[in-house]
């Protein structure tokens, strides 16, 4: 009997962009996760199935074995510091930037920096390594709020379009880092289902390129 593979993947964006591919490699999922209640999807393989969840936990499932691999944004990666997780693959998807963004004619202040986001890694990495003090105020999301009110100088998050700050009166300021959509895959999975694994991969790697 052939050993069950999970791929952890998130609803939304991802997972619509992410499908073509696996079906690239001949993986199709049975469910629409949009549709389905169900948080376990079964597959045209007996033995490959997809978990949905959020796509901040996909990382966390992976570290510890839940999941053998999965596909998630490299802001969450980031943020989640790779522990436990070999990034196998950028499958060029969902692509953004992990950018500042504050007002475009207000100067920022000369000390300590008041920066809201949901990147707080990122975030104090990013200032700590320009030996810019900052004080991180952690915001689950409408984040754009935060200058406008004055919780905070600017704000860390991603941005696509960008017609969201444009919106609000904001404009990217500084670049951070590029973002799209990687595959992770758990450390022991890849020694115990090496030859499965490594199989997927080049496929999904044919499929990308």
């Amino acid at each position: 009997m052939k050993e069950t593979l999970t791929i952890a993947l998130s609803k939304g964006r991802i997972f619509k962009e992410t499908m073509p591919l696996l079906e690239a490699a001949g993986i199709q999922a049975l469910d629409d996760p949009e549709t389905s209640r169900k948080l376990i999807l079964d597959t045209n393989h007996d033995d490959v199935k997809l978990v949905i969840i959020r796509a901040t936990d996909v990382p966390v499932y992976v570290q510890y074995g839940a999941a053998d691999l999965g596909v998630t944004g490299k802001d969450v990666l980031m943020e989640h510091g790779g522990e436990g997780l070999y990034e196998m693959l950028d499958l060029k998807i969902a692509r953004c930037k992990l950018m500042t963004a504050g007002f475009a004619d207000k100067p920022l202040p000369e000390g300590q920096l008041k920066v809201a986001t949901k990147f707080v890694n990122c975030t104090r990495n990013y200032f700590a390594e320009q030996g810019r003090q900052i004080e991180l105020i952690k915001l689950y999301g409408s984040m754009e709020l935060a200058p406008i009110v004055g919780l905070a100088d600017i704000i860390v998050d991603v941005v696509d379009t960008g017609n969201t700050l444009k919106a609000n009166g904001l404009v990217p300021l500084e670049h951070m880092a590029d973002i799209s959509s990687r595959i992770v895959v758990n450390t022991a999975s890849m020694k115990t289902k090496h030859q499965r694994l490594s199989t997927l991969l080049d496929q999904l790697k044919q499929a990308v390129n």
